[in-house]
């Protein structure tokens, strides 16, 4: 009876190592291509040829990583529901862009959130709203109340959803709040301590001018307050149900085989928690390696979704 109890837990060990080992039977039976949603040298950019690079080190799969920029990632996701499901294309985009894309025009776009199979995400850009550190305000009641006494609130803005969430606010607040387009977070964190605009957004170069005194946080967009400032409630906190959460996601075709789809999960996966990828995430994003998972990247699209979809209501 002895004897046959440990050939049982013998045979029950075997299959659990066999079962946890089958992502690694897979192998590609060609290169695998890693399509970046933006141009070269950006957060992304730096971000997928360094997956791509460790992910190759560690399997001896050839991983080539492709600059596919475009209307926030619509393009690089356009080619990637038209690639063969075969593990062998995967890209990765940011959750808002994509998503601000589907609710404004998903009537014109060739894929859906559900046209994809998920394999995670890296981390999620700590965007927030920003004033000079003199600024006669410290959070978004006494920002709109300033507009009100004043006539005209300026702030500058890089990208779609802050635009929208500056116009959201006005409407709420019914306050003079007037977006003003620039072309990066470090053009508004220099026109701030220019006394160009009154407040503005960005999404990582404004840690060190917090840090040192002269920027100061007015409200994370994001559901969570950021490290570097713990004490700053988010806007969803301060009363304001709007979120921008832009996260950095990895996808791939939907339907690919459940070996390839656990090989890529597994081996991206180790990738992403490695000290290096983390390193570069707080140096470029200041913000630290958060990877939600197949499911979790999926659940945090659609959430996306239903937030621009709020927020584009909101902004009219």
């Amino acid at each position: 009876m002895k004897t046959s109890l440990k050939t049982f837990i013998a045979a029950l060990a075997l299959f659990a190592l066999g079962a946890g080992n089958a992502a690694a039977q897979w192998k590609p039976d060609g290169p695998i291509r890693l399509l970046i949603g933006f141009g070269a040298g950006g957060s992304t950019d730096t971000i997928g040829r360094i997956i791509a690079k460790r992910v190759q080190e560690n399997t001896g799969w050839k991983v080539i990583a492709e600059n596919k920029p475009g209307a926030g990632g619509v393009a690089m996701s356009r080619l990637l529901v038209q690639a063969k499901p075969d593990g062998r294309t995967i890209g990765m985009a940011v959750t808002e862009a994509i998503a601000i894309n589907l609710v404004q025009r998903g009537d014109k776009l060739n894929f859906k959130v559900d046209s994809f199979d998920y394999i995670g995400t890296v981390g999620v850009a700590a965007v927030g709203l920003l004033a000079a550190a003199d600024a006669p305000f410290d959070d978004i009641a006494g920002m709109i109340a300033h507009a009100k006494k004043t006539g005209n609130l300026t702030v500058g803005f890089n990208g779609k959803g802050p635009e929208l969430i500056t116009r959201a606010l006005a409407n709420v607040g019914g306050a003079p709040i007037r977006p003003v387009p620039t072309k990066s977070g470090g053009e508004v964190i220099q026109n701030l301590l220019g006394g160009h605009i009154d407040a503005g957004y960005a999404a990582g170069p404004q840690v060190k001018y917090i840090k040192n005194g002269d920027i100061k946080l007015i409200a994370p967009l994001t559901r969570d307050r950021h490290s570097y400032s713990p004490g700053t409630k988010t806007l969803v906190e301060q009363g304001f149900d709007f979120a921008i959460e832009p996260y950095f996601y990895l996808a791939a075709p939907k339907g690919l085989p459940r070996k390839a789809r656990k090989a890529l999960v597994r081996e991206i996966g180790r990738v992403i928690d490695s000290g290096e990828v983390a390193e570069v995430i707080r140096n470029s994003m200041n913000t630290d390696i958060k990877n939600l998972g197949p499911k979790g990247t999926l659940d945090q699209m659609k959430r996306s979704l239903r937030s621009n979809d709020a927020l584009l209501q909101a902004a009219k």
